[in-house]
């Protein structure tokens, strides 16, 4: 994705659709999205800080994959969204609570899975942005005050 040229700077060749949907599947197998092999999660939806297979660090500043959050938290309730344009209607209390529910549920049962989407969409945004400070692209290796202190 990243290749360096001869005078040692980091040039973008670009992402292949290939590359994007490999990610995004790794991701959502909650996979490393580089290498496939770490896992995202140390329980349920608590991430861990590296990779333990090829040490990349997953959010470079908390916050970075809430944007992709909000999108990935919005295509469930886009199913629910649908159904009442195309004609669901909830004659009853109980046809709405199964409504809600069945959302409810769809909501909760996929979050690790689009909590590691949000974090392959991310990371493929870190490699298309291509800033040089970030470690992916040969910058400094980020260390938080909390590495410093554990070591």
């Amino acid at each position: 994705m990243v290749e360096q040229s001869v005078d040692g700077q980091n040039h973008h060749r670009g992402l292949t659709r290939p590359e994007i949907v490999i990610a995004l599947r790794r991701g959502w197998k909650r996979r490393c999205p580089r290498c496939g092999e770490g896992p995202l999660f140390r329980r349920g939806i608590a991430f861990h800080k590296r990779c333990a297979a090829c040490h990349l660090l997953y959010q470079r500043d908390y916050g970075d994959t809430w944007m992709f959050m909000i999108i990935t938290d919005r295509i469930p309730i886009l199913f629910g969204i649908a159904l009442v344009f195309f004609g669901f209607r909830a004659n009853s209390y109980l046809t709405g609570a199964a409504f809600f529910l069945i959302l409810s549920t769809a909501l909760l049962a996929t979050l690790p899975q689009r909590q590691g989407l949000a974090l392959a969409l991310d990371y493929l945004l870190r490699v298309r942005l291509g800033d040089s400070s970030d470690e992916i692209h040969g910058g400094p290796e980020y260390v938080t005050t909390k590495d410093r202190t554990a070591g």
